[in-house]
């Protein structure tokens, strides 16, 4: 039997903020939180979840996993989740490119597409 994705695991110097950032973003809700644990989902039901555990130490390095967001407008997403405390980010992407990268409150990026069918 194959493995079925449950949840992807974000170390961070303060879960609870970030929870409540990813989960405005993505329109989901904490469905778990505890002071070294905070988890959120579509709902109880609908996984995969993200889990937000602290860790000592700070973000150094580009991500080597991120997260891609497929909004119906690019424009109008960025300028949102700018306004929920994202910040535009270089990691060496081409003026060329159709994505936007972004950071979260805590520096890990994360790419706003242009819109694609789903």
């Amino acid at each position: 039997m194959a493995s079925r994705w449950y949840t992807i695991v974000v170390d961070a110097a303060n879960p609870a903020l970030m929870a409540r950032f990813w989960a405005a973003v993505l329109d989901y809700q904490i469905v778990f939180e505890q002071p070294d644990e905070v988890v959120i989902a579509k709902d109880t039901e609908t996984y995969p979840g993200i889990i937000f555990v602290p860790v000592p130490e700070a973000k150094t390095a580009k991500n080597r996993l991120h997260i891609d967001l497929n909004p119906d407008n690019q424009d109008a997403e960025v300028a949102r989740l700018l306004a929920l405390g994202a910040k535009r980010v270089d990691v060496g992407q081409s003026g060329e490119v159709t994505w936007v990268v972004l950071a979260d409150p805590e520096g890990n990026e994360f790419c706003v597409l242009t819109a694609r069918e789903q």
